[in-house]
């Protein structure tokens, strides 16, 4: 048996990463959670943060900031669906802080349910994608 499993990352507007890793942490609403392979089959929620991928034994652990989904593990296929993911350097901190300001000013304003829950996700992530801007790579 091989000790890599086949990977995809899917993002609404994107494929993030397809191919092979010998790992893979990402954030679960209780805490970290790690595949690697021939995990037993599971499907787990994915919340905002970072997963990191360990593309082959030997190689450097790299790092993606996704937002909310879910992550699916069947016969050695991990299957990752989000709502947002991008690499850090495709993060520019400005654009971070400006979406940040404008949920803020959202969450101030006199808005719907549903319109005050997108703000607060869009806060969320714009506070990970500012943490991850400060961050070195993983070695």
């Amino acid at each position: 048996m091989g000790d890599s499993f086949y990977l995809k990352i899917l993002a609404v507007d994107k494929v993030l990463y397809d191919g092979n890793a010998v790992s893979l942490i990402f954030p679960a609403p209780d805490g970290e959670f790690q595949i690697m392979a021939h995990h037993e089959n599971v499907v787990v929620a994915i919340t905002e943060g970072t997963v990191k991928i360990k593309p082959e034994k030997g190689a450097n652990w790299v790092e993606a900031i996704v937002g909310k989904g879910f992550v699916s593990m069947e016969s050695n296929i991990v299957s990752v669906l989000v709502d947002s993911a991008n690499w850090p350097d495709e993060v520019l901190e400005a654009r971070a802080k400006e979406a940040m300001e404008r949920a803020k000013e959202q969450l101030r304003q006199d808005r719907s349910i549903q319109e005050y829950n997108i703000s607060r996700a869009t806060i969320a992530r714009a506070m990970v994608r500012l943490s991850q801007g400060e961050k070195a790579p993983l070695e």
